[in-house]
C-alpha cells in the first residue's frame, strides 16, 4: 500500500486495510507454498525428498528428475498427446462456440429463444456416461484422438457467455452499416464480430484450454491404447498407482534408489504438466480482466 495514502486514512479504514492485507498475505502463503514446495522438490536430491528435508528451497539441487522425465518415453508421449488435445480441441471449441453464439445473438433470428432452450436443457439433463460411451462407440471414435475432441466440441455455459458478450458489447449499428456496404452475415461475423470479441475469446481460450489439459475422465472412458493417452493418465499412474517404468531412465536409476527416484519423478512430472497452462496466462492477460467482467455492470 502507498504510505502517503495510508497516513491520511481514518482509524477504522487503517484497521480494515491492515486486516485486509494480513488476510490476503496469509491466503497467498497458503496457496503459494505448495507450488514452491513442488518446484523445490523437483530440483532436490532424491534422498532428501524421501527424508523430508525439503521445506522451502531445493536441497542439493539436481536435474535428475527432469532428466528422468524427458527420458521416459511414456511421459513424453503423454505430454505430446495432451498438447495436441489442447491445441486442436481448444481451436474447435472456439469455432463451434462462436458459430453458435453469433446466430443466437441476432434479434432478427425469431427462433433463437426456442433453440436456446435446447442448449440450456443439456446443462441440467444429459444421457449419462453409458449412453455417451455407446454413442462414441457407434460413431467409430473409440480409441481415436477424435474421442477427446468431438464429444466436448462446445460448452453450453461458455456459449451463453459468448452470446451475452456479443449482445451487450457490440452495437447493432455495426451490422446495419455492414449491410449497407454489401457485407454478408458470415463475412460480418469474421470481419467485425471476431476481432471485437478478443476479450471474451481470450477468456474462453483459458477456460477451454485448462479443461482440455486436465481432462482425464474421457481418456479413461474412450482411450485404451498407451500411445493415445494424455499426460493426465500417465500422472495418475505415477501419483496414485505408482506405476513408473524405471527401465527408461537408466542414468537416473543408476545413481538413486528406486523409491527416491520415484518420488522425485512425481514432482518433476507435476512441474512439466503445469507449464503449458501457466504459459496461457501471460498471453491473454490483457484481455482477461475485461472478459471476465462481462455483465458486471448494466447500462
Amino acid at each position: 500500500m502507498k504510505t502517503a495514502k495510508f497516513r491520511y486514512m481514518s482509524m477504522p479504514d487503517k484497521i480494515f486495510t491492515i486486516f485486509n492485507y494480513t488476510i490476503l498475505t496469509l491466503v497467498l502463503i497458503v496457496i503459494a507454498y505448495p507450488l514452491i514446495f513442488v518446484v523445490s522438490a523437483s530440483f532436490s536430491d532424491p534422498q532428501a525428498v524421501v527424508r523430508g528435508d525439503v521445506l522451502l528451497l531445493p536441497v542439493n539441487p539436481t536435474l535428475r528428475g527432469y532428466q528422468a522425465v524427458f527420458k521416459n518415453g511414456k511421459i513424453l508421449t503423454g505430454f505430446m498427446n495432451s498438447v495436441f488435445y489442447l491445441v486442436a480441441g481448444t481451436c474447435l471449441n472456439l469455432v463451434m462456440t462462436m458459430l453458435c453464439a453469433y446466430p443466437l445473438s441476432r434479434k432478427e433470428f425469431k427462433a433463437r429463444g426456442f433453440i436456446s432452450l435446447f442448449f440450456v436443457f443439456t446443462m441440467y439433463f444429459s444421457g449419462g456416461m453409458v449412453p455417451t460411451y455407446i454413442l462414441v462407440n457407434k460413431l467409430g471414435l473409440l480409441n481415436t484422438r477424435l474421442a477427446m475432441i468431438i464429444p466436448t466440441a462446445m460448452s453450453t455455459y461458455n456459449m451463453i457467455i459468448c452470446r451475452t458478450y456479443i449482445v451487450n458489447s457490440i452495437p447493432d449499428e455495426l451490422y446495419e452499416a455492414s449491410q449497407m456496404d454489401g457485407c454478408t452475415p458470415f463475412k460480418y461475423m469474421m470481419k467485425v464480430i471476431v476481432p471485437l470479441s478478443k476479450p471474451i475469446l481470450a477468456v474462453l481460450t483459458l477456460y477451454y484450454g485448462v479443461a482440455k489439459w486436465n481432462d482425464y475422465f474421457n481418456a479413461m472412458l474412450f482411450l485404451y491404447k498407451d500411445e493415445l493417452q494424455p499426460l493426465t493418465i500417465v500422472m495418475k499412474e505415477i501419483l496414485i498407482m505408482g506405476k513408473v517404468d524405471m527401465t527408461q531412465v537408466t542414468d537416473a536409476s543408476a545413481v538413486a534408489k528406486l523409491q527416491g527416484m520415484s518420488e522425485l519423478l512425481k514432482y518433476s512430472t507435476m512441474v512439466v504438466a503445469t507449464l503449458p497452462v501457466l504459459m496461457l496466462y501471460p498471453l491473454i492477460q490483457k484481455h482477461l480482466v475485461k472478459g471476465v467482467m462481462i455483465g458486471a455492470v448494466k447500462g
